[in-house]
C-alpha cells in the first residue's frame, strides 16, 4: 500500500540549497542543480528482507533481490503490490551478513520474443569444500533464470559460473548486462584484513594461474570486477593479466556496490572505502586500483595499509583487532611507498589529512566509531540518462545517482561534458534509512530507492542509530523542475 511521507528534516529537505559535511569539508550544491529537484516523496511498498538489486524491468515492473528473504520479487509500481518471481532455498544469509541473494541483471531480449527471456541472479550458497588459507566453505555463483511471462515467475535455472568467493563481509555482488553483450560482475574483498576476518590476507591484488582458471578455482576473484560470456566462460578478449587470460576485467578493489554503464559504454563503478576515501571510478580493461596498497588517491593522507594477517614475529591469531591501534608487530605501509601502477579515482568522498581523529566520542559507545568516520558507505550507482527525460523531468545534464549507507541520503554526482570527472555533487534527498539501490522510471521522473531492513545509520546529530524510518521499503522519489 502506497502511502505519502516526509523527509527526514519535513519540507526543509526540499530547499533548493543545501550542504553535506563529512571529514569537515562541506560539500554544497543546490537541490535544483541544472534544471530539477525532489518534489514529493512516497512509499511504494514495505516488508522486503533487505532488498539488495532493484531495476527497472521490460515488464513494466520493478525487480528486487531480497538479501536475507533469499528470493526474487516483482513489484507493481502503481500500487506496490509484491509477488514471487523465484524462492532460491539453496541461497545462504548469516544475520547481519552481506551474504545472501544479491545480484541482478536482464539480458536486453527479454520479452522481445526472441527466445532468450533471460534473468540473471547471483547468490552465495554452502559448500563443505573450505576455501585455501581461509578455510571458507561459502561461495557465490550466478545462475541465468527464464522468465515465464504468463505466470510472472522464474524457473529453469541454469549455473553460468559457480564457486566463486563467498561469506558474510564485503561482496559487492553488482550484476549488470553491457553493452558489449557480456555479464559484468564485482566480487569484494570478502572484508579481508579487518574486523571476524583481520587473519585474512587481503589478496585484491593476487591474480590467478593458468592452473588455477584450467581447474575452475576462482579464489584469486577477491576483490576484482568480471566480464562474462553469457554462458559463464571467459571472453577471448578479456585482458591478459600477469601471463594468465581470466574472467577478471580489473583488480585491486576493496567493497564495489556501484555499477552502471553510461550510453556510450563508459563503466562508472562506485566504491566504499575504508575509514576515509570512498572512490568514483571508470573502469577500464585491465586495470589495478591499488587496494589494499591505496585508498583514493596516492596522496599519503590519513591511511596506512595494516597487514594484521602477516603480524610477526607475534602471529595474527594471537592479537586483537583495532582500528584505532595497530600493534608494532603489524607493517604499516604508507601509500606513497608502493610503487605499483595503479588507475586514480574520478572522485572521493571523506578524503581527511593525516591529523583527523577517528575517534569521535559521539560514536564511543560500543565502539562504533565507524558510523562517524568521514565515509558515507556509497552503496550503488545509477546512470541518469537526459535523452530520456519524460515532460516535466528535469533538465538535468548527464549524472550519475548514488546512494549511502550511514548518512542516509541519496545524492546526484553531476558529470563532466565527457564523463571523466564529477564537478559537483548534489544531495538530493534525506532521511534516517540505509539506502542500498535505486532504479529508475523509464521517463526520468521518479527514483526508486530501497532501503535495508536493519543496521547503523547516523541520527540527525552525527551519532549512531539502529531506528531506521523505512526499514525494508521501496521509497518513490519524485522529480520535477
Amino acid at each position: 500500500m502506497k502511502r505519502t511521507w516526509t523527509a527526514l528534516t519535513g519540507v526543509q529537505a526540499l530547499v533548493l540549497s543545501v550542504s553535506v559535511a563529512w571529514g569537515g569539508a562541506a560539500v554544497a550544491g543546490s537541490a535544483s542543480g541544472d534544471g530539477g529537484q525532489i518534489v514529493s516523496g512516497d512509499v511504494l511498498t514495505t516488508g522486503l528482507a533487505d532488498p539488495y538489486e532493484i531495476a527497472w524491468g521490460p515488464d513494466g515492473m520493478i525487480w528486487v533481490t531480497e538479501k536475507s528473504g533469499l528470493k526474487v520479487t516483482r513489484v507493481d509500481p502503481r500500487t506496490g503490490a509484491k509477488s514471487t518471481a523465484v524462492d532460491i532455498p539453496e541461497a545462504v544469509h548469516t544475520q547481519g551478513g552481506q551474504d545472501g541473494v544479491l545480484g541482478l541483471a536482464f539480458h536486453p531480449d527479454l520479452l522481445k520474443h526472441a527466445g532468450r527471456d533471460y534473468v540473471y541472479v547471483s547468490y552465495t550458497y554452502q559448500t563443505t569444500s573450505p576455501a585455501p588459507v581461509t578455510g571458507e566453505t561459502r561461495r557465490t555463483k550466478i545462475v541465468q533464470y527464464t522468465f515465464d511471462a504468463g505466470t510472472g515467475e522464474l524457473n529453469s535455472p541454469v549455473d553460468l559460473i559457480t564457486g566463486m568467493p563467498g561469506g558474510t563481509d564485503h561482496q559487492s555482488a553488482r550484476l549488470r548486462f553491457g553493452p558489449d553483450g557480456k555479464l559484468y560482475y564485482t566480487i569484494g574483498d570478502q572484508g579481508a584484513n579487518q574486523l571476524a576476518h583481520f587473519c585474512n590476507p587481503n589478496w585484491a591484488q593476487r591474480l590467478p594461474t593458468t592452473a588455477e582458471v584450467q581447474a575452475a578455482d576462482w579464489t584469486a576473484y577477491q576483490g576484482k570486477s568480471l566480464r562474462l560470456n553469457v554462458d559463464g566462460s571467459i571472453p577471448a578478449d578479456n585482458p591478459v593479466l600477469d601471463g594468465v587470460r581470466s574472467h577478471i576485467w580489473t583488480y585491486g578493489h576493496r567493497n564495489a556496490q556501484g555499477l552502471t554503464f553510461a550510453p556510450d559504454g563508459t563503466l562508472y563503478q562506485g566504491e566504499q572505502g575504508p575509514k576515509t576515501d570512498d572512490e568514483i571510478n571508470i573502469l577500464r580493461k585491465g586495470g589495478n586500483y591499488g587496494w589494499p596498497h591505496v585508498a583514493g588517491y596516492r596522496d599519503g593522507q590519513a591511511y596506512t595499509y595494516n597487514n594484521w594477517s602477516a603480524s610477526a614475529p607475534t602471529p595474527c591469531d594471537q592479537l586483537t583487532y583495532s582500528d584505532l591501534e595497530v600493534p608494532p608487530s603489524v607493517l604499516q605501509q604508507e601509500e606513497t611507498t608502493w610503487g605499483g601502477l595503479f588507475v586514480d579515482p574520478i572522485y572521493t568522498f571523506g578524503t581527511v589529512g593525516d591529523d583527523f581523529d577517528f575517534a569521535d566520542p559521539k560514536c564511543a559507545a560500543g565502539g562504533l566509531y565507524f558510523i562517524c568516520w568521514p565515509t558515507l558507505a556509497n552503496s550503488s550507482l545509477e546512470f541518469y540518462r537526459p535523452e530520456q527525460r519524460g515532460s516535466g523531468a528535469p533538465t538535468w545534464s548527464q549524472s550519475l545517482v548514488m546512494t549511502t549507507l550511514k548518512d542516509g541520503t541519496v545524492y546526484r554526482l553531476a558529470l563532466s561534458h565527457y564523463g571523466d570527472r564529477i564537478r559537483e555533487v548534489i544531495p538530493l534527498w534525506r532521511t534516517q534509512d540505509r539506502y542500498r539501490d535505486t532504479a529508475l522510471s523509464p521517463d526520468g521522473m521518479t527514483i526508486y530507492a530501497a532501503t535495508d531492513s536493519a543496521g547503523l545509520v547516523r541520527d540527525p546529530n552525527g551519532a549512531p542509530t539502529s531506528e531506521l524510518e523505512h526499514p525494508g521499503s521501496i521509497l518513490m522519489l519524485r522529480l520535477g523542475r
